[in-house]
């Protein structure tokens, strides 16, 4: 790695459950040199991503937040999709989700409430697996074969519960399958007792960008149910991907 991609690893520590590192215990984990680590805080720290407390250590930023909220209200595709996913819960009363692409995860970019009634664990700025959930699965079927293999060899077991196939040809059968339909639904992956259901957005270039997903608070739905849910929630990922591809986003 050159020296950036160094830096930026720091950043990947503050992904998981810990939020708080010491020096010490960046140098053990990441093995640099103190004095570089130092230098690669400073940058951090100047920047507001990383800021230091006492008795504490290092934990996120404050700059953090305010790029959040720049990309909640200025993000092309949050700003193409929050009418139509207004407009979706209100007419079918659940849980909107827009998701987005992130290495070889999904992460949740935002969301629409159109009930009280039990609440989604995909919350805003989570990742999710590649293979967990209708608004994962719905992506992982667009991507280019090659990575679909990498990705059912390093997480063979993981794909298998999920419910993708034993082997990568059952894998392949299954993605190609929700691209024929055009969209996919689980029930109970991500939260126990209600059905997801979700279709891909695409970027003027026609490569999956993310996918739009509705999750209803009832599992078990009939064939025709199903389908008049689907419908929807495609013909709004197509609005979305139209729009993406009208403003060159």
């Amino acid at each position: 790695m050159n020296s950036l991609e160094r830096m930026i690893v720091i950043l990947d520590l503050f992904e998981g459950e810990r939020l708080e590192w010491t020096l010490e215990d960046m140098q053990a984990r990441l093995g640099y040199t103190r004095s570089t680590l130092y230098r690669y805080l400073k940058v951090l720290t100047d920047t507001g991503l990383l800021t230091s407390l006492s008795d504490v250590g290092y934990t996120l930023g404050p700059r953090i937040a305010e790029l959040d909220y720049s990309m909640r209200e200025r993000d092309p595709l949050i700003f193409a999709s929050r009418p139509v996913m207004s407009d979706l819960v209100g007419e079918l009363p659940g849980i909107a989700l827009l998701c987005r692409r992130y290495r070889n995860r999904v992460l949740c970019v935002h969301q629409e409430q159109g009930t009280t009634s039990f609440q989604s664990n995909y919350e805003r700025g989570l990742a999710r697996p590649l293979y967990q959930g209708a608004a994962s699965r719905i992506i992982l079927a667009h991507l280019p074969s090659a990575q679909v293999r990498k990705i059912f060899e390093a997480e063979t077991s993981a794909v298998q519960q999920a419910g993708l196939g034993t082997t990568l040809n059952e894998m392949r059968a299954s993605l190609r399958g929700m691209r024929q339909a055009g969209f996919d639904s689980t029930e109970s992956q991500v939260t126990r007792g209600v059905t997801g259901v979700a279709a891909p957005i695409f970027d003027r270039r026609n490569n999956v960008l993310g996918s739009l997903s509705l999750t209803l608070g009832e599992d078990h739905l009939p064939a025709e149910r199903l389908a008049q849910v689907a419908g929807r929630v495609m013909h709004c990922a197509r609005i979305v991907t139209r729009a993406i591809a009208r403003d060159g986003a």
